[in-house]
């Protein structure tokens, strides 16, 4: 099992960077953490 963490500080404008790191490392577990974005503003898979 894979565990892994990701400080993604600014997800609006470093989605694609997070996407790709999801894309190569495939984590069972992936914990983020994000500072800068209001909730209203974090993007959700709908």
């Amino acid at each position: 099992m894979l565990i892994a963490t990701f400080n993604v500080n600014g997800i609006t404008s470093r989605l694609p960077a997070l996407l790709q790191w999801l894309e190569e490392k495939q984590p069972d577990v992936a914990c983020l953490q994000e500072l800068k974005a209001p909730q209203q503003k974090f993007p959700e898979r709908r």
